[in-house]
């Protein structure tokens, strides 16, 4: 085995950091080199011990988690999972983290079951793994929506294609980053983000509040329609019916498919039973694994336009790449460019 991933564990729960650090003592990759109890230690850790990665809690005393990622994302851009109580209030914190420049999070595991836990454990120590190779961006200031640029809405934005989104890790900075390059009156985009339920809530409704197109999580029965972005119900595939010439959303809890729920697999297939090819645009963003690339290939092979986030762009080039080397992709580009180019294909 080569070097180990060197670990900094900072909560300020001792039964968490003892908890954690034994999930870690399982991993013969992943070395925890020290622990933390607050944001104070844990800057002396860093200049100390040099960690490939930080788990980093959200709620703590003397500076909360967030605090002091803004601070470190500054001055020492590293790897950080955050590890959050996943509840309606902790969601807006933990999408505040991924905004900063957090690489991904998990929540604190209820104490349910050995089965619930083992499960955490496992993606915990993916996470940290994954964490280790991503990408970090330094935090910026950020960006505000294109105004002025954005040609005013007329009655003839007329768009023929819908355009199918699929991501994972590092997606909901790049989603954000993509829509803020999309004018207001833009074509009907669907978006699967793998993302627990009380999080696609509030997911939504943030882009909804900062971009000027209308941002909705997936409801049974919602319509796709110009102006307006749907974004998958967290613990449901994104399915569609026709009626007519209108498309509309089907919420299906069926079982996992390539261990998510939601799927981008389902949701391009979905539109691929649905649709000719020249009615959809099909993109990837950065993510883990390989979620949707075989459906984006059969999407391809069908005859539609498909789009892949670059690797110096992506947090972490799974996805992207898994469809790239199924030879699923059209074009290849920055998460820069995707906006421009998938706004035109749609039209």
């Amino acid at each position: 085995m080569g070097n180990k991933i060197r670990l900094l564990i900072v909560d300020d729960s001792i039964l968490i950091r003892k908890m954690l650090s034994e999930v870690f003592a399982e991993s013969d990759d992943i070395e925890v080199v020290g622990m933390a109890a607050d944001p104070f230690i844990a800057r002396e850790k860093i200049k100390q011990l040099s960690p490939d990665v930080l788990t980093l809690d959200v709620e703590m005393p003397k500076m909360n988690g967030l605090q002091f990622l803004s601070n470190l994302m500054r001055l020492r851009p590293m790897p950080v999972v955050m590890v959050s109580t996943l509840t309606e209030s902790g969601a807006p914190a933990t999408l505040d983290a991924l905004e900063m420049g957090a690489v991904d999070y998990i929540a604190k595991p209820k104490a349910e079951s050995e089965e619930q836990f083992r499960k955490f454990a496992e993606q915990l120590r993916d996470k940290v793994r994954m964490a280790a190779g991503a990408r970090v961006q330094p935090l910026a200031g950020v960006r505000k929506p294109r105004v002025g640029a954005v040609p005013p809405p007329s009655a003839n934005t007329r768009y023929k294609r819908i355009v199918a989104v699929g991501s994972s890790t590092g997606g909901t900075e790049a989603i954000r980053e993509m829509l803020l390059g999309v004018p207001a009156v833009c074509p009907p985009i669907v978006i699967t983000q793998h993302i627990p339920p009380v999080f696609s809530a509030s997911f939504a409704m943030r882009l909804n509040s900062n971009l000027p197109m209308e941002v909705l999580e997936a409801a049974e029965g919602l319509e796709v329609r110009t102006g307006r972005v749907i974004i998958a119900h967290g613990d449901y595939h994104l399915r569609f019916r026709r009626d007519g010439n209108s498309v509309y959303c089907v919420l299906d809890d069926a079982e996992k498919v390539n261990r998510h729920r939601p799927s981008v697999e389902v949701m391009f297939d979905s539109l691929g039973e649905l649709m000719p090819a020249d009615k959809v645009v099909a993109v990837m963003l950065t993510g883990m694994g390989a979620d949707g690339a075989a459906a984006m290939k059969r999407l391809h092979d069908k005859g539609v336009k498909t789009f892949a986030q670059d690797e110096s762009s992506s947090v972490v080039w799974g996805m992207p790449r898994a469809a790239y080397e199924l030879g699923a992709v059209d074009e290849v580009l920055p998460l820069a460019s995707i906006a421009d180019s998938m706004v035109d294909a749609a039209r």
